[in-house]
């Protein structure tokens, strides 16, 4: 298990160096220069130009500019906003409450909905099984901001339920205001998930041991419980690592949705006032949750499953 969980380890580390390769030079080597969003529509002169990109370090050559930002990184720095002067890591932080919490609730909504209609379609073939696959054909169809659009349209608007942009204060404000935003986000995601337990399930179901076990008289409850489900969790702990991780990226679609202070909304007000330092911070964010997610949902299988655990051990 200590193999397996520093192959994951360095595993991550490898992805993220590269990745913020990847997040560095793709910014800065697109068409435009960044000092441009100082200017704004002034034509500044050749000597002023050049003393904004000494002060951006933007004269230097790049591998020397992306060890600077790194080393910055490593300790905690992650620059300063081209827009408002601010340091990056104080806006990012400003948001990054919300949207886990936003993330914390869709997967909660996901997991509960998910694997509910896809173990009721895996153990009641017929009109069950019916209902949840259109269920989940309609869903997996939906995208989130259509389905942000129809929530504020029947909930907040007509309803009145629920506000349609905007959170409220202390917690019991921001759970209100992430109702809606987390159930656009849980949509697609839990027709998804039952898609897959269903499947898990059923091929289990379908093992001769299982059958045999039936057939002996032992009770149905204690076969899922021992035999279906347990053997059932490894794709499905990885269907949920995976949703969790998408879950971040699809956070900049509802977040500007529903006006909701996070990370998704700053990333798209950042892109559209091209604020350098903030759009890589937030890229190199969100790569780091996709590699998280997955790494741990990797550990919890091994934990599940001590095949993997073995597997980990001899590699």
């Amino acid at each position: 298990m200590a193999r397996l969980l520093l192959h994951r380890l360095g595993g991550l580390l490898t992805t993220l160096l590269l990745s913020s390769v990847l997040i560095f030079g793709s910014l800065y080597l697109a068409p435009g220069s960044p000092e441009n969003v100082l200017f704004g529509s002034r034509v500044p002169s050749a000597a002023a130009r050049a003393a904004v990109r000494h002060r951006l370090h933007l004269d230097q050559p790049l591998p020397v500019r992306y060890w600077d930002w790194l080393t910055g990184v490593l300790h905690g720095d992650l620059g300063t906003s081209m827009v408002t002067g601010q340091p990056v890591a104080d806006r990012v932080s400003a948001g990054l409450g919300t949207t886990l919490l936003l993330v914390l609730m869709t997967m909660v909504l996901v997991v509960l909905l998910g694997l509910g209609l896809g173990l009721a379609a895996a153990v009641r073939p017929g009109r069950v099984d019916g209902a949840v696959s259109a269920f989940t054909s309609v869903s997996v169809s939906v995208p989130p901001f259509v389905a942000s659009t129809l929530l504020i349209s029947v909930f907040a608007i007509r309803t009145g339920w629920f506000p349609a942009s905007g959170i409220g204060e202390g917690l019991g404000g921001k759970i209100d205001g992430l109702v809606l935003p987390a159930c656009a986000l849980a949509v697609i995601s839990c027709g998804f998930l039952a898609r897959v337990t269903r499947n898990a399930v059923r091929e289990e179901l379908e093992r001769e041991h299982v059958q045999t076990s039936l057939v002996r008289g032992l009770p149905r409850l204690v076969v899922l419980r021992s035999h279906v489900l347990r053997n059932a969790l490894p794709p499905i702990i990885t269907a949920v690592g995976l949703l969790t991780a998408g879950t971040f990226a699809s956070t900049l679609v509802v977040e500007s949705a529903f006006a909701v202070p996070g990370i998704g909304q700053l990333t798209i007000q950042s892109v559209a006032q091209k604020d350098f330092p903030v759009v890589q911070a937030v890229a190199l964010l969100l790569v780091a949750a996709f590699v998280v997610c997955n790494a741990v949902s990797d550990l919890i299988q091994a934990l599940v499953d001590p095949r993997l655990r073995e597997a980990g051990s001899t590699s």
